[in-house]
């Protein structure tokens, strides 16, 4: 009898490991599909800086990858600046402007419309503004 009930026990163990591990297995598939769909994504943002004495603005222009995106330089340029780019999937937008006076400097990142990274004074010449790409929100 003893034998018996642990059989059980362990058919109905079996049982609801498998119906768990199929559960995990369609979040993991469905999560799959949100970042593949993601990937394939196109979107554009507009980077801008304002601020005085700009001693250069790097940015992420749409080439390369989300681990290695392609960046962009500009020496020396006038403020108010501004960029439109398209990147692809889950690149992340980022700007990054450096000057010689970082109290006044602040840098934006804008998707339709609204914007989605933001940075002042010290904050904008330490880390600039890398946002999460919008399309993987």
């Amino acid at each position: 009898m003893n034998r018996t009930v642990r059989t059980a026990v362990s058919a109905l163990a079996v049982t609801g490991l498998a119906f768990g591990l199929g559960a995990c297995s369609e979040a993991a598939d469905k999560a799959a599909d949100q970042v593949d769909k993601a990937v394939a994504e196109s979107y554009e943002v507009t980077y801008e800086v304002t601020g005085t004495d700009l001693v250069s603005i790097d940015y992420h222009a749409g080439d390369g990858t989300a681990m290695q995106p392609q960046v962009e330089s500009e020496k020396k340029p006038t403020a108010p600046w501004s960029r439109t780019v398209k990147l692809h999937g889950i690149m992340p937008p980022a700007v990054m402007p450096v000057s010689t006076k970082p109290a006044d400097l602040v840098c934006k990142v804008v998707f339709e419309g609204k914007v989605i990274k933001e940075a002042k004074g010290e904050q904008a010449m330490a880390g600039g503004c890398v946002a999460v790409s919008p399309v993987f929100n």
